[in-house]
């Protein structure tokens, strides 16, 4: 992509998360993104096929870097010299926090879906890799989904209830996970 195209692609997920500050993803319209952007239809359309396509993208945009195995030194945390799973969870919740004000609107309706099954998909990931080291009896991928929808529920919990740090955030989830 040269730097034009990533300058409107910028302009495109701006436009949209402005959007979904002020009203749920069912009621964007592609044409109010268009608007917000600047761009033509034809332009949104190069980069686009659907506003669902659109936010595949935002989302895989947060979880590549959410979840990224390295963990690095940033603006509002360090986590670069700690690697165990309380670590990682914490930096999840600071760059969800990064997000909190648009993602109210995607977990609204329809867009919550999406969201959620790529969220879940890569907390599948994350949460395999310490099922092993549970003392619990129950069976292994029985505390895996219980993990991964804990923890999606403990995020839609946090963003109606924004006044906890990603660390208590943190405690509450390992207060009712088996490991």
């Amino acid at each position: 992509m040269d730097r034009r195209q990533k300058k409107t692609r910028r302009a495109i997920f701006a436009a949209f998360t402005d959007l979904l500050k002020e009203e749920s993803y069912a009621k964007i319209t592609v044409q109010q993104i268009i608007d917000r952007a600047d761009i033509g239809r034809t332009t949104f359309y190069s980069h686009f096929e659907t506003k669902d396509e659109l936010l595949n993208a935002l989302c895989t945009d947060i979880f590549e870097h959410v979840f990224s195995e390295e963990l690095s030194k940033e603006k509002t945390h360090d986590f670069s010299r700690v690697h165990d799973i309380k670590s990682q969870i914490t930096h999840i919740l600071y760059h969800l926090q990064e997000h909190m004000d648009y993602l109210p609107g995607i977990l609204s309706g329809e867009s919550e879906d999406i969201f959620m099954g790529y969220f879940k998909n890569h907390l599948q990931q994350l949460f395999t890799k310490v099922i092993s080291l549970s003392s619990a009896s129950a069976p292994e991928d029985y505390l895996l989904n219980h993990m991964v929808c804990d923890f999606a529920e403990t995020v839609k919990w946090w963003t109606k209830n924004q006044s906890y740090s990603p660390e208590e955030i943190c405690g509450f989830f390992y207060e009712t996970i088996p490991v």
